[in-house]
């Protein structure tokens, strides 16, 4: 049985995390710093680590803090924002990430999938998409969600999987910050068309919620929140454990 992931979520906007709803009415929360080596040591599989404002801004992600936040962690981190370029890929690797992530960039140029598998691999590369509902049809956001895209998400992701992509963290903005549980018919039919890991983002608002999605749709191979572990509403080992009462593979760190 393979082992599900859960993974915290760092929103990074002028070096602070914060967390707003639907991706609007950020509000901050703390150090990244501090977050993250919290994370590193209570449980957590991996983190990840978003610069929410750099591709809207039009400026690289800042590294500094990156650094800094990278300094802190003993578990694989992914970071994205502002990845735009080879040359952005290898800065942020060189700066501590284990994997990339890129949104907006990988739209502007899809090409930029192929190129940085052809040289990091495929596991460094990971397609994040942000998707709304829009006519009843899944449509790609760019810009931390403030640009219709109009693509369709499950082709386009099919896309970046075919193109390299060798992980998908598919974001509902239509769930996120909600916390009435995580996009189930979104992540479904992602599921269906992919052959690489698919992280769930958005609208975990319960230990109960991560039960659910890893039981109902058990090719989702992580979850991925932000607010209810930032605030202690949900305890990282308390989830596990509660997923391994239930049948559901997770590592569980000894108290």
């Amino acid at each position: 049985m393979i082992t599900k992931r859960i993974i915290p979520c760092l929103d990074v906007k002028d070096g602070r995390v914060v967390k707003g709803v639907n991706f609007k009415g950020l509000g901050d929360v703390a150090s990244p710093v501090d977050l993250a080596g919290y994370y590193s040591k209570c449980g957590a599989d991996e983190l990840v680590f978003y610069d929410i404002t750099a591709s809207a801004e039009g400026r690289k992600l800042f590294t500094d803090i990156l650094r800094e936040t990278a300094s802190k962690v003993f578990i694989p981190l992914t970071v994205g924002g502002g990845i735009n370029t080879i040359e952005d890929f290898d800065r942020v690797l060189k700066s501590g990430a284990d994997k990339v992530s890129v949104n907006s960039g990988a739209i502007k140029n899809p090409s930029l999938i192929e190129q940085a598998a052809k040289i990091y691999g495929n596991q460094c590369v990971v397609l994040s998409v942000d998707v709304k509902r829009v006519d009843g049809s899944f449509r790609v956001f760019a810009k931390g969600g403030r640009e219709d895209t109009g693509l369709e998400a499950v082709s386009w992701i099919k896309r970046g999987i075919e193109s390299g992509a060798g992980e998908i963290v598919l974001n509902s903005i239509d769930t996120d910050g909600v916390k009435n549980g995580f996009d189930l018919e979104m992540l479904d039919a992602v599921c269906r068309i992919s052959d690489v890991p698919v992280i769930a983002s958005g609208g975990a608002g319960s230990i109960d919620d991560f039960i659910t999605l890893f039981k109902t749709l058990p090719r989702v191979d992580a979850g991925l929140a932000a607010s209810i572990f930032h605030f202690g509403t949900v305890k990282i080992n308390d989830l596990k454990r509660k997923m391994a009462e239930c049948g559901i593979s997770a590592r569980i760190m000894e108290d």
